[in-house]
């Protein structure tokens, strides 16, 4: 079977809301121009996973007349709550600043992306879901001039089966990366062109895992349009981290829990602290006659403006969380990813890439980004400094202080030694209002092909299972690693995509590749 060939004028991997919305904006200055993008979810959408709270700025500016487009924004952000939590009591303190949410809609952004996905259809944008872009192509002169999607139908010892399909070779003038939060090709292409080392003042990056379930409660319960965070407990005043609950339409109620990857205690598993945070007494009376409807986990870009890396390569360009754009004290960055792909549309129809990065400078994104460059970072002092610092920094120097906090190690750094480590001792779940991760798993929708290779590659076969104690047993979402017989066994076909494993791997030991095309969870509606 012969490998097919495609060409376009741009290819955009990854159909999120920077992918589509650069897609858009592309065909919005030049209708002639012929865009393809590349989604490895089954269809658009299905790999999508955020809280998720939508600040409309940039979809103002790429639909001004979205209203009237059946945009699924709904939910108006009516009330906002910010709690500080011990293990019995909760004190509400007054919201911060970056955390109002007054303008804001509580979406779904699995179904915001259908809709953006229909409206980029409407274009005349050609969407391609189930193929999972895997490698780059280049030329002579090492610039970036397609992509290679990954094969199928091959079996777990990569031997050709019945329904064998080689993957395609699509070829564009520019290559847009819009894969989300340590896309795959990103980080190849990251480390390729050594974009992360450009400067000598790029931080290491720095990331959460968000873990999300979605309920319909009682009506009672249900107070519509009303979004609560909390910081504190269950996590330790050194481990950062807090949850969010977004009351929806339907009675629906989003709540999640993201912890920092930085943390350092290899015993810590973050699906068990968000189980434990909701029987806290001011949590649990929200699941009285409640029926959990979905599941899922993802991580987050936590780096910010300090750790960005050089924007442009040899012909194409890194949008949304492929380069990091998300707000962290906001906990938002669809509107920074959708401004993003629309100002990298422009860049590219201006013909100079180059000067991608300096045409965002001079948008709000960039202030934004930079305004809030020190909150992150302040935390690695703890709770209480972390919030006294945010202060100061927001109220006192409006973001403009004279300094830059950094980012001093990766993730995968930070672990203490088992040894070094106290053992944390998780309650069993009830089945009604705390779950294990396999029955979750069942709610994520999840498929993978049994017989297709590991997704998960390990450069060390035999990983040193004693140092931290196996902290990929805990780390994971989807029970994916488990020892038997002190050998790690590795199951693949539950995994979430939430990268997890890639960013905290104490020795790198494992890499993240895409499984076959339309394989993983499915979050629409989540």
């Amino acid at each position: 079977m012969t490998q097919e060939s495609l060409h376009c004028d741009i290819a955009i991997v990854g159909a999120g809301p920077a992918g589509l919305s650069a897609a858009i904006r592309l065909k919005q200055l030049n209708p002639d121009y012929h865009v393809c993008v590349l989604e490895k979810g089954a269809e658009v959408g299905a790999h999508i996973l955020s809280g998720a709270v939508l600040e409309p700025s940039a979809l103002n500016e790429l639909f001004p007349d979205w209203k009237t487009r059946s945009a699924p924004v709904f939910t108006e952000a009516l009330q906002d709550d910010f709690l500080v939590l011990t293990s019995t009591r909760s004190v509400k303190l007054p919201t911060p600043k970056p955390m109002k949410n007054h303008g804001n809609y509580i979406i779904c952004l699995s179904l915001f992306c259908k809709w953006l996905g229909k409206e980029a259809e409407k274009l005349g944008i050609e969407i391609y879901p189930g193929f999972a872009v895997t490698d780059a192509i280049f030329d002579e002169n090492n610039k970036i001039i397609g992509v290679k999607t990954g094969d199928m139908g091959l079996d777990k010892n990569h031997e050709k089966t019945s329904r064998y399909q080689p993957g395609i070779l699509l070829y564009a003038k520019h290559i847009l990366l819009a894969e989300g939060c340590r896309g795959s090709l990103s980080k190849k292409i990251i480390a390729h062109y050594q974009l992360d080392k450009s400067n000598k003042q790029i931080s290491p990056p720095t990331y959460g895992l968000g873990i999300k379930e979605l309920w319909e409660i009682s009506p009672d319960q249900h107070q519509l349009g009303k979004i609560v965070h909390t910081v504190g407990w269950p996590l330790d005043h050194h481990t950062y981290g807090g949850s969010f609950i977004y009351h929806l339409e339907n009675h629906q109620l989003a709540i999640g829990f993201v912890v920092g990857l930085d943390y350092q205690n290899p015993y810590l598993d973050i699906f068990e602290e968000f189980q434990r945070f909701k029987l806290h007494p001011k949590i649990k009376p929200l699941f009285k006659n409640a029926k959990r409807i979905g599941y899922g986990a993802r991580s987050l870009c936590e780096g910010g403006y300090q750790s960005l890396p050089k924007l442009d390569f040899p012909g194409g360009l890194l949008i949304g969380d492929s380069a990091g754009f998300l707000n962290v004290p906001k906990i938002k960055g669809i509107h920074m990813a959708m401004k993003s792909g629309m100002v990298a549309a422009e860049t590219l129809h201006q013909g100079n890439i180059s000067t991608y990065q300096a045409n965002l400078e001079q948008t709000w994104l960039w202030q934004e980004l930079y305004a809030v460059r020190n909150i992150r970072p302040g935390f690695r002092w703890g709770l209480i400094p972390g919030l006294i610092l945010a202060a100061i920094d927001t109220y006192l120097f409006s973001g403009k202080a004279p300094w830059t906090l950094r980012h001093k190690i990766p993730d995968y750094a930070s672990l203490k030694t088992a040894q070094n480590s106290k053992v944390i001792n998780y309650p069993k779940p009830d089945n009604t209002i705390t779950f294990d991760k396999l029955s979750s798993l069942y709610l994520s929708n999840i498929h993978h092909d049994h017989h297709q290779p590991n997704h998960l590659i390990l450069k060390n076969p035999n990983p040193d299972l004693v140092t931290y104690n196996a902290p990929e047993q805990r780390y994971c979402p989807a029970k994916v690693y488990e020892i038997h017989q002190e050998r790690l066994q590795i199951n693949a076909q539950n995994c979430l995509h939430c990268k997890a494993c890639d960013i905290k791997d104490p020795f790198q030991n494992i890499t993240w590749t895409p499984p076959e095309g339309g394989s993983g969870p499915d979050f629409s509606g989540l």
